[in-house]
């Protein structure tokens, strides 16, 4: 059963190849690397890994958080998105964590609002090559199929390295607060139609409503920020 079926990605369309034709490749990379440094400044350490904060609502009603450390060298591609979701504004409140299975993983990144869903899942991702392993703490994209990633993806509970071989590409760590994530509710396990969970079809066209209503203890995102190096908050927080 494939951990996340439907993903989505967005392409930044570009003009870069104007800018190219003008200044000539020496210029053209000496600007990409001026744009490079400025988006990451305040929001990343030195050699590129970008802490990203999420505070969530636990199962027993209580608030907890959790710093998702974001390797670009690990998966680039699956970076880039998550990066770009975490500075998508809106887009985090109240994702629920959907399919928790104590023992496996605790999957998310539904939007609550249907038409956010629609909007995502369209934007499919190229695949990443797995290099790292699915270990206790890694975050990977769900994925039902080649190049299918979109704004689905798991939070490994233990070691899974078997998804290594079946394409799931880490693009991060939990480095804090892991105590917290194994707090996530996993009362409901598996999802239809193999169990009792969220159908996720549903999520997607009728959102945090049919959640709210039929899987009321579902623990959900609260808020997302990017950290600068010394844990607080960067310029581009949410």
């Amino acid at each position: 059963f494939p951990l996340v079926p439907q993903v989505q990605a967005t392409y930044i369309t570009d003009s870069q190849h104007t800018i190219y034709n003008k200044m000539g490749m020496f210029k053209f990379r000496f600007l990409l690397a001026i744009v490079a440094s400025f988006l990451f400044i305040g929001s990343s350490r030195g050699d590129g890994v970008v802490p990203v904060e999420f505070e969530v609502q636990l199962k027993s009603g209580e608030s907890g958080s959790f710093v998702i450390e974001v390797h670009p060298e690990w998966a680039p591609i699956g970076a880039e998105r998550f990066l770009e979701l975490v500075d998508t504004d809106g887009f985090w409140k109240g994702i629920r964590f959907f399919r928790v299975i104590q023992g496996f993983m605790a999957q998310f990144g539904i939007p609550g609002k249907p038409a956010v869903a629609a909007e995502w899942k369209t934007k499919t991702l190229a695949d990443d090559p797995v290099v790292e392993s699915n270990k206790r703490g890694y975050i990977s994209f769900a994925t039902s199929g080649k190049d299918s990633r979109t704004t689905q993806m798991f939070i490994n509970l233990v070691d899974n390295g078997n998804l290594d071989g079946m394409g799931f590409s880490p693009f991060g760590k939990v480095i804090e607060g892991m105590d917290v994530v194994d707090q996530i509710f996993p009362g409901y396990g598996e999802g239809a139609p193999s169990g009792n969970g969220p159908d996720q079809q549903r999520i997607q066209t009728e959102g945090n409503k049919y959640l709210k209503k039929q899987f009321p203890k579902l623990s959900y995102v609260k808020a997302v920020k990017r950290l600068d190096s010394e844990g607080g908050a960067a310029s581009q927080e949410l």
